[in-house]
């Protein structure tokens, strides 16, 4: 998090090639969920908003994590994290289910799908012969507090990596990454990059990255803290706010939901954002889950899973490289 990303083509870049594609289907004007709801109603009416051409193809998902590879004893009894979530029998997770590319919600059969939740289960899978994934619904300010509560054994929640949260938990990982991205109502045409926030209100999600990053870039704006995504989001449709700020794919969760709503104003701008798997602090399970991952990625689960939940979904057909892990 400490300089601007300069790389070749990854990930990034394709998940921002991505806002393009969503652009030509209409899902975004011209231009360049993290959180969980309260209420069962809301969460319901979440789902139910999203847009019958970008959901997620259940049956692909669901045999992919069936498929998922499976650890032999040695490999359990080697590591004290992977031992203790198979004595409980099952995997508990801090994450979110209103997410749209990452963990969302199905109340048609009470199962969460996307990147992040997939990930989460075949973890289960890889550990417990089969999926059993505990969740405990978080928000950017308690994702600490469940590991270090021993709440959970592990948090998948597009869960940034900085030197701040390495002082009271450990992460696995990078698995994903991404830059921030400025969301406005698809009319609004004052806005169209960060030197365009000065003045302006602007919503940030308290406890992620953001609000930092846009006292770094836009200095002069004022910046109204939201607990959840969904919050945010809120004050932006009632005109509380101009604009809000985050994750550039969790942007782009929030206009696949709600087609010709948004617009991203300008290109993704600050520091690499990489996504990492939270464990609790210092445990041998960072060792573990960077094993699992590495697998993933080899033979090839990670990239259908990526493609399954997001590209297929956003219209990107090229899939991307993941970053290094350990980076």
């Amino acid at each position: 998090m400490s300089k601007l990303l300069k790389k070749p083509v990854s990930r990034r870049t394709a998940v921002i090639a991505g806002a393009g594609v969503l652009a030509s289907l209409g899902l975004v004007a011209c231009g360049s969920s993290e959180a969980p709801t309260p209420a069962a109603d809301s969460s319901a009416a979440t789902t139910a908003a999203v847009d019958d051409s970008v959901k997620i193809d259940k049956s692909a998902f669901d045999a992919l994590v069936k498929a998922g590879p499976v650890a032999d004893d040695a490999t359990i009894a080697a590591s004290q994290w992977a031992t203790k979530v198979k004595g409980e029998g099952k995997l508990r997770v801090g994450g979110v289910q209103t997410s749209t590319l990452f963990s969302l919600l199905d109340e048609t059969d009470g199962k969460v799908r996307g990147f992040d939740a997939g990930l989460s289960q075949l973890v289960s899978r890889y550990i417990l012969g089969d999926v059993n994934v505990e969740l405990t619904q978080v928000t950017s300010d308690t994702r600490e507090s469940v590991l270090q509560n021993d709440q959970v054994d592990s948090v998948f929640g597009t869960y940034s990596i900085n030197d701040k949260r390495k002082q009271v938990v450990s992460f696995a990982g990078p698995y994903y990454y991404t830059r921030q991205s400025i969301l406005v109502l698809a009319d609004n045409t004052d806005i169209n990059g960060p030197d365009d926030l000065k003045g302006k209100n602007v919503a940030v999600q308290s406890g992620s990255t953001g609000p930092d990053i846009v006292k770094q870039v836009a200095p002069e704006a004022t910046q109204q803290e939201f607990k959840t995504d969904e919050e945010a989001r809120q004050a932006l449709q009632q005109g509380r706010v101009d604009a809000y700020v985050i994750d550039t794919n969790m942007q782009l969760g929030s206009m696949t939901k709600n087609p010709g709503k948004y617009r991203l104003a300008g290109d993704p701008f600050g520091p690499t954002d990489n996504y990492g798997i939270g464990l609790p602090k210092d445990s041998d399970g960072v060792a573990f889950v960077n094993d699992f991952l590495k697998k993933i990625e080899d033979d090839g689960t990670w990239a259908k899973l990526w493609k399954i939940c997001i590209g297929d979904r956003a219209g990107i057909d090229t899939v991307p490289e993941p970053p290094a892990i350990g980076a």
